[in-house]
């Protein structure tokens, strides 16, 4: 048999053999991540239309060469980070729309849901700016209908526990009003920072909670601290 020397001498290029596709598949990943993160900051600056894949390369501080290996175009780009987002998306959702205590008192539950979406949005803007730019690519508009579709899906369930002898066309109603009072209040909280962002973050909870206060009524608890009234 030959001795363990030997063994080692053969052992040897076949394990640097291995490692070589590991280590590329990993400066790959992280590449990838850089251009990613480079093509958020110049979506959010300029806008979907206007960005370019110069401007991607000049950001993430690579060539546009480099960029070629990893994206064919722009397009390609802006679907890869859209796929990620609404994957962290869909995770964010599950957990702000998850079952409530019928203990819960309603200013919680809408500031508990309210946080999570609010978090997600301020920690990645690049999602509004691609999700509601106006020319942003087909694959990602599909997505996003799907993940809108769902998101109402998940509302309407929510509010039917605490709406129980609601009909389906009304709690269909009510979570569409819901999300889109979300959405419009979302784009003044993404528009001001610092303490004026926080205010109308509470100003977003205010009106739904006013919004939901009659329909829900004493289904809740109303342990929280009072909604401030007009």
């Amino acid at each position: 048999m030959p001795d363990t020397a030997e063994n080692q001498a053969k052992e040897q290029p076949e394990n640097r053999a291995k490692e070589q596709p590991r280590r590329r598949q990993a400066r790959g990943e992280r590449r990838i991540a850089q251009l990613l993160e480079a093509a958020a900051s110049v979506f959010c600056t300029t806008g979907y239309t206007a960005a370019s894949t110069n401007a991607i390369a000049r950001e993430a501080g690579v060539s546009p060469g480099t960029l070629y290996q990893f994206f064919p175009n722009k397009e390609a780009i802006a679907i890869e980070l859209g796929d990620r987002l609404m994957h962290e998306m869909r995770d964010a959702y599950g957990e702000a729309l998850a079952p409530v205590d019928p203990a819960t008192p309603l200013e919680e539950a809408v500031g508990a849901a309210v946080d999570r979406f609010i978090a997600f949005n301020c920690d990645h803007p690049v999602f509004f700016a691609l999700m509601h730019g106006p020319d942003i690519p087909g694959h990602i508009a599909e997505e996003h209908d799907a993940l809108h579709a769902t998101l109402l899906a998940r509302i309407e369930g929510l509010l039917s526990s605490l709406l129980p002898d609601t009909s389906p066309a009304d709690l269909s109603r009510t979570a569409q009003m819901c999300l889109g009072l979300y959405k419009a209040g979302l784009e003044l909280v993404l528009g001001h920072e610092g303490a004026e962002q926080e205010a109308y973050v509470q100003e977003l909870k205010n009106v739904l909670v006013r919004y939901l206060e009659p329909l829900v009524g004493e289904r809740l608890g109303r342990g929280g601290a009072p909604t401030r009234r007009l």
